[in-house]
């Protein structure tokens, strides 16, 4: 009921009990649209199972579960992401030890393929007619040069390695670029808690009014059993 209602029912231009059973059949009319507004908020809850977060929505939020906690989320990238890098340098350190061992071996036969060609053509050398030494030593000299080939590839393998673990080596830039952005993000959160702090506990504090003075609202400014506690204090006087 308005200020202007209040004034004509206490001037006696009203009847209480008309204006009364008016208030009920206007209460009345407007329940179903107000189931069907609950009904509303009840369809427009959100499922933490099917939501899904997208760019183009900027409402309703994301629910607070641990999938789309920022902080909590940045905090697993950046421990997987550790995680991973570490299991990745440990295999690329278990290829650098074999090309560098296949290396070894390679220098190995090496050793023993040069004595060969020399042998051979010295032997080539006093005795040319002898077919069987030029032919061994051909073919020693054709597998020096692919153990030359191998060699080379193994030495590009190693250098290669160690390009990979130099690039590698952003990985733990991005993971401190990351933790930079969640301490930012976590003393912002501080902040923002000390500045919004109080000093009476949120279970003590009264609920907020209906109505203020000013506000626009649709509200009776004054309930029936306002008007009724006056009416009963007006008797009494």
């Amino acid at each position: 009921m308005t200020q202007e209602e209040l004034d004509a029912l206490m001037s006696g231009d009203i009847d209480l009990d008309e204006a009364y059973e008016e208030s009920e059949s206007l209460a009345d009319e407007e329940e179903l649209p107000l189931e069907e507004e609950e009904q509303e908020d009840s369809d427009s809850k959100i499922d933490p199972e099917t939501y899904r977060v997208s760019a183009m929505s900027s409402w309703p939020p994301p629910p607070p579960t641990d999938d789309n906690k920022m902080v909590h989320q940045l905090d697993d990238v950046t421990k997987e992401s550790e995680e991973k890098a570490s299991e990745i340098f440990d295999l690329i350190e278990g290829i650098s030890e074999d090309l560098t061992q296949g290396e070894k071996d390679v220098k190995a036969i090496r050793t023993v393929i040069d004595s060969n060609v020399e042998l051979f053509h010295t032997l080539s050398m006093k005795f040319p007619h002898v077919e069987a030494f030029k032919t061994q030593l051909t073919q020693n000299e054709n597998a020096l040069e692919q153990l030359e080939a191998i060699l080379e590839k193994l030495q590009n393998g190693g250098d290669t390695i160690m390009n990979i673990m130099d690039i590698m080596q952003y990985q733990d830039i991005h993971r401190q670029k990351i933790e930079r952005v969640i301490n930012v993000m976590r003393a912002l959160s501080t902040y923002m808690n000390h500045l919004f702090s109080g000093k009476i506990d949120d279970s003590k504090r009264v609920t907020s009014a209906v109505h203020i003075h000013g506000d626009t609202t649709t509200e009776d400014v004054v309930s029936s059993d306002d008007i009724e506690a006056l009416l009963a204090s007006f008797g009494q006087k």
